[in-house]
């Protein structure tokens, strides 16, 4: 059975499914409603970080350019680029047994492609949202819209699948930022 997540709440993926393995996070948008002339183009990246919350390595990110961690631990769908139709635009494979020891988080981010120059942010975005299922049974197991105002913020941080205890739970973070990609890139520890 699916949960709706709001902001700030977590969920326990792994303690009440114990045979989880391979989980799929997807992020899905409607078409803009913007009346300009470019398409909005939101991609996901996912960040491994370990116990100081930054990435060791430029492995450590996953996006559209470099679509698979080393440990096969993580593979991104691909880049949708204009999120048209029904059901996830983007997403991300997570095999729960192939994540790094060393790996205690790994953030979802979305950002819009080329904002600035297009004068686009997510306030401009329709239906957003990130939710994960599991890959084998395809039973969802929670969903989070990104329902709040992001009027000027052009990424977010959607969420967190985090390790406690030996077990994974997810965090619905939904933390705007201003500056992209870049921006919650040096959150992370990367120059890019």
């Amino acid at each position: 059975m699916s949960i709706n997540l709001v902001k700030g709440q977590k969920i326990d993926l792994t303690k009440g499914n114990s045979g989880l393995q391979k989980v799929i996070f997807g992020l899905g948008w409607d078409i803009n409603r913007y009346d300009g002339n470019a398409a909005f183009d939101l991609d996901v990246s996912a960040f491994l970080t370990d116990s100081t919350g930054k990435v060791t390595e430029e492995a450590d990110f996953v996006f559209y350019s470099q679509p698979q961690h080393p440990s096969g631990a993580i593979i991104y769908s691909g880049d949708n680029q204009t999120g048209a139709g029904s059901g996830d635009d983007e997403t991300m494979v997570v095999e729960l047994n192939k994540i790094p020891s060393n790996i205690e988080k790994i953030s979802f981010a979305a950002t819009i492609y080329d904002a600035e120059n297009r004068l686009q942010n997510f306030g401009m975005v329709d239906n957003s949202y990130i939710r994960a299922y599991d890959a084998d049974t395809n039973e969802e197991l929670f969903k989070y819209e990104l329902n709040e105002e992001f009027s000027l913020e052009t990424g977010i941080v959607a969420g967190e699948l985090y390790r406690k205890n030996g077990e994974w739970k997810f965090n619905a973070v939904g933390a705007g930022y201003n500056g992209g990609l870049a921006a919650i890139a040096r959150n992370f520890g990367l120059n890019i």
